[in-house]
C-alpha cells in the first residue's frame, strides 16, 4: 500500500504524520526545532523522510512550513522566529533522498487545503482561510486554484491597514493583541474565554467582545473585496468552536447587513491536523 508522509514545520516544533490513501494516520510524532541551530530543521526532516522511505512505499512527501515558499520549494523568506531558515532547500533535499514527488507549501495555504479536502470547507468551491494566532495569515482557494496575486503578495491579511496607518490588522486582532488586552486583568486567553462563557457581563467578556469586533472588521473587508462562499477561521483560538463562531457572526452582523452578507462563517474542524492533511493534498490528485 502506498503511503504519504506529511511534515509540518513551525517556529518551535516539527510535527509529522504518515497517512494511508484514506487519510488514516498510520504513524505520527514531533521534534523540537531547536531554534534551527546547525540546520537542525533540514537535518531532522531529512532523517524522518529517510526513515519512512526505508520502511514503507512512499507515494510522496508533503511539507507545511512557516515562512514564504519559493517556486522551487525552498524557503524564500523566514522571519526571526526561525533563525537561518531562509534559503533552506527543502524540496531539493527530500527529492534527492526519496526520488519521489515532494510538495512544499506555506502553513496557512496547507491548512486551507486541508479544510477544503477533509474539513469544514469540503463542500465549497470559493474558500478563504484566516489563521488567527500571534499574527494573522490568509489564503484563498477558488475552484481548486490558489489565488496568490501577480507578485505573490495577495492575502497578506495581517499587514492590511486598519484605523490610522501604520496600525495593521494583526496589531488589533491577532491573539497576541488579545493577550495584551487581557494583561491588566491578569488572565490568559483560554481562561478569558471560559470566563466569558460563564459570565457574559464580566469585564473579561467585554474585552473578548471588543477583540471579536476587531476581528470582524478584517473579515468584513474580505467579504466586501472577495465575496467568498465561506471563511474558515483557524489557529489555536479555533478550539473555542461554536462560541467563537457565534461571537464573530454577531460582530459581523453589526457591521454588514445580513441581507447583504452571503458568506458563510465556519470554524476549522481539523484543528492542528489541517496543515498535515493539506500538505499532502496536491499529491493525492
Amino acid at each position: 500500500m502506498k503511503h504519504y508522509l506529511s511534515i509540518d514545520i513551525g517556529g518551535t516544533t516539527i510535527k509529522y504524520a504518515l497517512f494511508d490513501p484514506e487519510l488514516t494516520t498510520v504513524a505520527s510524532g514531533k521534534f523540537p526545532t531547536n531554534h534551527n541551530e546547525n540546520d537542525h530543521i533540514l537535518t531532522t526532516v531529512s532523517q524522518i523522510s529517510q526513515q519512512f522511505h526505508d520502511q514503507v512505499s512512499l507515494a510522496g512527501i508533503g511539507i507545511s512550513t512557516a515562512g514564504i515558499v519559493a517556486a522551487d520549494g525552498s524557503i524564500q523568506y523566514a522571519g526571526p522566529t526561525i533563525p537561518g531558515y531562509t534559503g533552506t532547500p527543502l524540496k531539493q533535499t527530500l527529492t534527492a533522498i526519496t526520488g519521489g514527488p515532494v510538495s512544499v507549501a506555506n502553513d496557512v495555504v496547507a491548512a486551507l487545503r486541508g479544510e477544503a479536502l477533509a474539513g469544514a470547507a469540503r463542500n465549497y468551491q470559493d474558500i478563504y482561510y484566516v489563521a488567527l494566532g500571534t499574527g494573522i495569515g490568509g489564503a484563498h482557494l477558488r475552484n481548486q486554484t490558489l489565488i496568490t496575486g501577480a507578485h505573490g503578495l495577495a492575502n497578506s491579511l495581517g499587514y492590511t491597514l486598519t484605523g490610522n496607518a501604520p496600525t495593521n490588522y494583526e496589531t488589533t486582532a491577532a491573539t497576541l493583541a488579545l493577550e495584551h488586552q487581557l494583561a491588566p486583568l491578569g488572565i490568559n486567553v483560554i481562561t478569558a474565554f471560559n470566563q466569558a462563557k460563564e459570565e457574559p457581563n464580566s469585564p473579561t467578556a467585554t474585552v473578548i467582545h471588543e477583540w471579536a469586533a476587531a476581528v470582524a472588521q478584517g473579515l468584513a473587508n474580505i467579504i466586501y473585496l472577495i465575496d467568498p462562499e465561506v471563511i474558515i477561521i483557524g489557529g489555536a483560538v479555533a478550539q473555542q468552536g461554536a462560541f467563537l463562531e457565534n461571537l464573530l457572526t454577531d460582530a459581523l452582523t453589526a457591521i454588514i447587513p445580513p441581507t447583504l452578507n452571503k458568506t458563510h462563517l465556519a470554524i476549522s474542524s481539523l484543528a492542528n491536523k489541517a496543515q498535515l492533511i493539506g500538505a499532502i493534498a496536491p499529491l493525492l490528485n
